[in-house]
């Protein structure tokens, strides 16, 4: 039997309207239970730049980067991802995906990065990286287990509107040559830019065509310096009025929502509607914070039971965390590159750690050390 005690004691918490809305949601969540352990993990999706050559998506951060920096400039260190690979492997988060800016990159660059990341995590992972052609994803296919198109919205004319040179057909050819080569297709869309709930059968049919094997389904962040800057933040609601549809149009699909530091509250209704795990939380500088506890805390009101760790850092000395860095198959210099990038993650995260365990009068004083020794 289905237990539903947890999920209608969340629906009821929050008082949802209209009814039909309710009954929706309360469909959703027993058509998930049917399908899928009673889990919820973290998703934490690692980027390789914060700018992009095509970047004028009207929505996007990437947009309001500096036009006189070239996109290549923005790209990170390869050792500063690698060690946030590790750190994902090691707190038990899933991989969403590896992104970044479309055209950073060089295929080679890229191909070199995917075979140490799947080393490093045990397994392929999933890229984000726009349109692949097919000889590019041949060449990708010992390290991917799919491709993600950052398709935003379906809707024709809403996305010439907010992605003007990102048009959707190359998309459409990347999915039919991942089919042709057994990868698995995601997809993205992000609620809040003017969609209508018409869009849902055109992203419905969307999803059939291409036989999507999993939808991220985000909600708007109105970032400073875009056309979106001063949009209404979609409610929980509005998010959990898709993800709940797509669950019940497919009750197999691997469905997951993005929320955000000012949004966590958002995640027990997006759960309950049938999303199977989240994003968009800044994983690595919110680590060990109370944001992160709330967040361990409100996936968990739904009954199931958390995967991985936002809060705590495994039992591993120093030197247990020099052993993941030596075993890569990689040179004595780069090893060296991404331990120093590895433990500046984990004293942070140790910092975090200890500052939550402190009074406040200790957490205020210890910022007063840290500016005096770091000016």
């Amino acid at each position: 039997m289905i237990d539903t005690a947890h999920s209608t004691a969340v629906l009821e918490d929050i008082q949802l309207e209209p009814q039909e809305l309710q009954a929706l949601i309360h469909r959703a969540d027993t058509i998930f239970k049917a399908h899928f352990p009673q889990t919820v993990c973290f998703e934490r999706a690692i980027f390789f730049s914060w700018g992009c050559t095509i970047g004028d998506c009207t929505f996007c951060y990437m947009s309001t980067q500096p036009k006189d920096k070239p996109p290549r400039e923005t790209k990170r260190s390869s050792e500063s991802i690698l060690a946030e690979f590790i750190i994902a492997k090691q707190l038990g988060w899933d991989i969403g995906f590896f992104t970044g800016g479309i055209g950073v990159l060089k295929p080679d660059e890229q191909e070199q990065l995917l075979k140490t990341a799947s080393e490093i995590i045990g397994e392929k992972i999933w890229l984000s990286v726009g349109p692949v052609a097919k000889p590019l994803l041949q060449k990708y296919l010992p390290y991917i287990k799919g491709v993600v198109g950052s398709t935003e919205t379906i809707n024709p004319e809403l996305h010439k509107i907010v992605c003007p040179s990102k048009p959707l057909a190359p998309y459409e050819r990347m999915f039919e040559a991942a089919k042709e080569l057994n990868l698995k297709r995601a997809m993205t869309f992000i609620v809040g830019m003017g969609e209508t709930h018409d869009d849902l059968k055109l992203l419905i049919d969307f999803i059939k065509k291409y036989q999507i094997h999993k939808i991220h389904i985000y909600s708007l962040i109105p970032q400073k310096g875009t056309m979106f800057e001063n949009a209404s933040i979609p409610t929980a609601e509005d998010q959990a009025w898709w993800i709940a549809n797509l669950r019940i149009a497919f009750p197999e699909l691997d469905i997951q929502c993005g929320i955000w530091e000012d949004r966590i509250a958002y995640l027990p209704l997006l759960l309950t509607s049938g999303a199977n795990s989240f994003s968009k939380f800044r994983a690595l500088n919110l680590f060990g914070t109370k944001l992160a506890d709330d967040v361990e805390f409100q996936a968990t009101l739904t009954g199931r039971s958390f995967v991985g760790t936002l809060t705590k850092l495994p039992d591993k000395t120093d030197e247990n965390w020099n052993q993941e860095v030596d075993r890569l198959s990689l040179d004595q210099d780069m090893k060296e590159r991404i331990r120093v990038k590895l433990f500046q993650y984990l004293n942070q995260m140790r910092k975090n750690l200890n500052q939550k365990s402190q009074p406040k009068s200790e957490i205020k004083k210890q910022g007063m050390i840290d500016e005096l020794h770091h000016p």
